[in-house]
């Protein structure tokens, strides 16, 4: 074979090599995928950034690493909420790829554009609501009250956009002024109610920052139809046992059907469930929505 021959043999040879080898770096749109998704993985360390030791959601996190097989060999970083948040800010600023702890309503989710990871263990749970409960002959001994508790309801974007002015300023200004800036639904909420002089009545509110915000508007609407407000915030055991006992007169905090479904089976013989004033909260996993995933089951374990 001549020397020119074997000159082009040779080149046909190299450029079959180079298409095999591009072709080994591309791939199907499954492992295409997947190796972007082991690159997300390493590059996030493997690591959930949580928040505060002993926190419900930290040991539901806890449980998906044990039960995902996309989350074997994963960690969880704990310190507190704030850290959490300074965290996924300075992620999103760079636009770097970043799991959370994250629950509704909270302010992150209008703040920044954040999504839940699907969770198809079901780990997390089904959606919840905050739900107003009265003591028992509330409705007798202050029917106006009763009637403006039983309307309250507020949509969950509404919430957490109003919590962000909560990082600025104190919760009580916010609430008055979202009172002065809905007076068409704060209407509907008293149509028909009669002003009472001075009747005091109790609110007790467990101390999270979504919980106290709606309770404060109805401590602003309450007194603007005559009552004497006061809010006094316990912890969930107490606010149950309060509005049982009657040393309460109503809450608008505790969340169902899940995290408070214990202390309200124990005491629902005594009080009255007047139905949800915030539906759609929930708690999982959240990521920027820059981020090209969309469930727990798309990131990738740890080699």
């Amino acid at each position: 074979m001549s020397q020119s021959n074997w000159k082009k043999l040779g080149i046909t040879a190299c450029l079959s090599l180079s298409l095999i080898a591009a072709g080994c770096g591309e791939s199907t749109d499954g492992s295409a995928q997947s190796e972007e998704d082991i690159n997300v993985s390493e590059e996030m360390e493997y690591t959930i950034t949580g928040i505060e030791p002993g926190a419900g959601q930290t040991e539901t996190n806890e449980e998906a690493i044990e039960t995902y097989d996309s989350l074997q060999g994963w960690n969880q970083e704990l310190s507190s909420t704030g850290a959490m948040l300074t965290e996924l800010d300075e992620a999103i600023r760079n636009e770097e790829p970043i799991v959370v702890s994250a629950w509704s309503p909270h302010y992150m989710f209008a703040e920044w554009d954040i999504k839940y990871l699907e969770d198809p263990e079901g780990l997390f749970g089904e959606e919840q609501q905050f739900t107003t409960i009265v003591r028992e002959d509330l409705e007798d001994d202050m029917p106006e009250a009763y009637t403006i508790m039983d309307r309250f309801e507020w949509e969950l974007d509404d919430v957490e956009e109003a919590l962000v002015e909560t990082q600025e300023k104190e919760v009580d200004e916010v609430a008055e002024n979202w009172v002065d800036d809905n007076q068409d639904t704060v209407a509907e909420w008293t149509e028909g109610i009669n002003s009472v002089d001075g009747t005091p009545i109790e609110l007790v509110v467990i101390p999270w920052d979504a919980e106290t915000f709606i309770t404060e508007i109805a401590k602003v609407v309450l007194k603007q139809q005559g009552f004497d407000v006061t809010v006094t915030p316990v912890d969930p055991a107490v606010l149950f046992e309060a509005i049982a006992t009657g040393d309460a007169d109503a809450s608008l905090s505790p969340s169902m059907p899940v995290t408070h479904s214990h202390l309200y089976a124990e005491y629902e013989d005594d009080f009255e469930d007047l139905g949800a004033n915030v539906e759609g909260n929930k708690i999982g996993l959240a990521v920027p929505s820059y981020m090209d995933i969309d469930s727990i089951g798309d990131l990738q374990p740890k080699k």
